[in-house]
């Protein structure tokens, strides 16, 4: 299957619970699961040296256990459509989980190499999943902190930006923008890299999506083949620095 094809696939997951993306990665080696409602992750231990923590959360704005749209049918896939270079959504009421089923995708397609996979739940409910992660798994807790380089989260919208959080230093942003050309237009709101990580820095990374949690939502596809090729290039280099973060006074 291609990339486009892949993409696809996880934008056609039913949107009205997270399960189906956990079912997929639970059959990769080594997968770790753990937990159940928003209190769950899935963690695939990296196999090479210099590695780092990929992320995107499993679930979207469209979960049906966030209660926010009881009335919609939810649990059927959701069929898209491919219109002017983009996926959009069939349905007049609903999106297309782009945010963060799209990060899923290229997460899917990063298996082989070598870096560690973690896909939180309920990133969309307030981080719930990672911070149920950091508070009640020492020990991937201090793994993911204490066994990795950095962490690249693939769940920002808009091509070509990153966003660092509270969670990056000033070498670290160099780093990021001399490896993907990425801008940084703010350090506002979040993801889950901000409950993640404790020890070392993260990014958050544009995957192309547009207009998330409205049904209007699309996604490029050239914007998000764009961000899977550079990772591809970055994360295949041999020596990769690890990007600790200053201690709190």
């Amino acid at each position: 299957m291609n990339e486009f094809e892949t993409l696809r696939e996880f934008l056609e997951y039913p949107l009205g619970s997270a399960d189906a993306v956990f079912e997929r990665f639970r059959a990769l080696p080594g997968a770790i699961m753990r937990g159940d409602g928003k209190d769950r992750f899935l963690y695939v231990p990296g196999t090479r040296q210099n590695k780092v923590v990929l992320v995107a959360h499993a679930d979207t704005h469209w979960d049906a256990r966030h209660g926010r749209y009881p009335d919609l049918e939810l649990s059927e896939p959701r069929r898209v459509a491919y219109r002017n270079g983009a996926f959009v959504s069939r349905s007049a009421r609903s999106g297309i989980g782009a945010d963060d089923r799209a990060g899923c995708a290229i997460l899917w397609l990063l298996r082989d190499y070598g870096h560690a996979l973690l896909v939180p739940d309920g990133e969309e409910g307030g981080l719930i999943g990672s911070r149920w992660l950091m508070d009640a798994n020492p020990d991937i807790a201090g793994e993911l902190n204490r066994d990795h380089q950095f962490m690249i989260e693939f769940d920002r919208q808009h091509p070509r930006e990153f966003k660092c959080y509270e969670v990056g230093t000033d070498a670290f942003r160099a780093y990021v923008t001399e490896k993907t050309g990425y801008v940084e237009p703010d350090r506002l709101r979040g993801s889950d890299i901000k409950v993640l990580c404790r020890d070392i820095c993260g990014v958050n990374l544009s995957v192309g999506y547009a207009d998330e949690h409205a049904p209007g939502e699309y996604i490029r596809y050239a914007d998000w083949k764009h961000t899977l090729d550079l990772s591809r290039a970055w994360l295949a280099e041999p020596d990769l620095p690890r990007f600790d973060l200053p201690k709190p006074a």
